[in-house]
């Protein structure tokens, strides 16, 4: 086999899983390209975990034994080829799976073994990754007795420390305080420059820090899959916040040549609503100037992350309520 990445490092075809009676992933798709940090985005219980355990080869999915769904990592079948398939994996479940009564160096340098490195790879291995990690200063220490965000980045250091093509995080910030937070999310940047990572979060901050791309899951399906820049874009009306200190008739403003809306959000404040091909900023300003009405702020309107999930999930659900309300 090539030592060469291939473009798609992960390719997921038609993944379904139950547990009893009950589906919980419903025709799940998606891939992983070389160098990308891939979002998966949803709320707790939307099937985020179930979707990376099955990525892994730590859950069967459902229907595996006629084909019907695929997993291929770095070209080869996980669900044919196991062990060579996840040789290209590195794994970080929500609980870290820590040795506590090992010392970090212990620890590190058996789950290199585990991966079947020799002792000498190992040992190189453990340098680098201890390094790369920040855990230099607690190499020594007992596991146990490290705090969560140093467990949490001994369990990133376990899943990467065999240079793997593929990484998959599940929730790996959940628990920790603002500076750890900061510290791990450093760390993920720089691991999405030589390998590609699927990271799971319910935080819309993570998606915006972290990901190139953004996968929304809701009850078990995917729902919404695009850029993490265009997804900020979603649905955002074409305007600009203003602050006039001293503001016309709110008529003055909607007569204005490509203005479609005006908002009046406090004395001296409003939202100007355009169409996305006639930008009315220009006239604004020079009517502003010509009539004294001392412009103190022209802000483009920015939809939060928050609003633009929210829209999303809204309209799938509306949609699903009311399939035939597209063509009404």
């Amino acid at each position: 086999m090539s030592n060469i990445t291939p473009e798609i490092t992960l390719s997921a075809r038609h993944l379904a899983r139950s547990f009893g009676s009950k589906r919980v992933i419903h025709d799940v798709s998606l891939e992983l390209r070389r160098g990308e940090v891939l979002g998966l985005l949803g709320h707790n219980g939307a099937g985020k975990t179930t979707t990376l355990q099955m990525l892994t080869g730590c859950l069967l999915p459902d229907g595996a034994g006629e084909n019907a769904c695929s997993i291929e990592i770095c070209g080869i079948s996980l669900l044919r080829q196991p062990v060579s398939a996840k040789a290209h994996i590195g794994y970080l479940p929500e609980t870290p799976p820590l040795y506590r009564e090992l010392s970090v160096n212990d620890y590190l340098m058996f789950a290199a073994r585990l991966r079947g490195m020799k002792s000498a790879a190992a040992a190189g291995a453990l340098a680098q990754t201890v390094q790369r990690c920040g855990l230099e200063a607690v190499g020594k220490k007992i596991i146990g007795t490290l705090s969560k965000g140093y467990q949490q980045r001994v369990g990133i250091a376990q899943a990467i420390i065999h240079r793997p093509a593929v990484i998959v995080l599940d929730e790996p910030t959940v628990g920790l305080d603002p500076t750890q937070i900061r510290d791990i999310r450093t760390l993920i940047r720089e691991l999405g420059d030589s390998s590609s990572v699927i990271i799971s979060t319910h935080l819309l901050g993570e998606v915006e820090s972290l990901c190139d791309r953004v996968e929304i899951m809701q009850h078990g399906k995917l729902i919404y899959g695009d850029t993490s820049a265009r997804m900020q874009k979603y649905g955002c009306a074409s305007g600009f916040l203003i602050s006039l200190r001293n503001p016309p008739p709110l008529g003055e403003l909607e007569s204005i040549e490509g203005v479609s809306g005006v908002e009046q959000i406090s004395a001296t404040q409003f939202r100007v609503l355009h169409a996305p091909e006639a930008n009315p900023s220009a006239a604004l300003l020079a009517l502003a100037a010509q009539h004294g009405w001392q412009l103190e702020q022209l802000t483009p309107l920015q939809a939060t992350l928050e609003e633009v999930f929210a829209k999303i999930t809204e309209e799938i659900t509306a949609a699903k309520n009311n399939p035939e309300g597209a063509s009404e």
